[in-house]
């Protein structure tokens, strides 16, 4: 991201308290290498199962991964946007993941926010345009589509039940047509016999 930003302060954890952040920092540092569609897809994985996270858990979460790592406290707001989300995620919860831009002038900025309202940001980010988010709880996008994918699955698979089983019928009725003809041409070629047995007898 190129929003510049001046270091963040906060707090020093008790090294009791750093091995959490210090892992979600590590991880999300593995993960912004990723392409931006692939990096959302990643997250939205990782947020479902959650409840939506409240402001002071992910304000907690992120003074916590500030102070363990320099490059979230400093330039790497994609870095700290994505461990904090991922150090909320540990703790059963999720806030609004969010990327987005402004053009004047041009920047490029991540955060996360809660109920529409920016995690301690330090900036005015209502002129930034949100271009990638993964919503806290899992309430995205993806995950509707996902739900519509498998209600789409299974109406075919109905639909595909509902042909088998009229195919079996239409099959059945052909059988009992067939068997009907052939009883009755069996009948017809017996009174025929019939028939010809008396003339032959008189």
């Amino acid at each position: 991201m190129t929003t510049p930003a001046v270091a963040e302060q906060a707090p020093r954890l008790p090294w009791h308290r750093q091995l959490a952040p210090r892992c979600a920092a590590g991880a999300a540092r593995l993960l912004v290498q990723l392409p931006p569609a692939r990096l959302q897809r990643a997250l939205r994985v990782v947020s479902r199962g959650t409840r939506p996270a409240t402001y002071a858990q992910a304000a907690r979460a992120r003074r916590s991964v500030v102070s363990v790592s320099t490059r979230c406290a400093g330039l790497g707001c994609l870095q700290r946007s994505v461990a904090t989300v991922l150090l909320c995620r540990a703790r059963g919860t999720w806030p609004d993941w969010c990327t987005g831009f402004r053009t004047q002038p041009f920047g490029a900025h991540a955060w996360v926010e809660v109920d529409g309202r920016p995690v301690d940001e330090p900036g005015e980010l209502s002129v930034f345009r949100t271009v990638l988010a993964v919503r806290g709880g899992a309430r995205g996008v993806g995950d509707r589509r996902d739900a519509a994918d498998r209600r789409d699955v299974g109406d075919r698979r109905d639909v595909r039940d509902r042909r088998d089983i009229g195919d079996r019928r239409d099959a059945a009725d052909w059988r009992d047509v067939r068997d009907r003809r052939d009883v009755g041409d069996r009948r017809d070629a017996g009174d025929r016999g019939d028939a010809g047995n008396r003339g032959d007898g008189s």
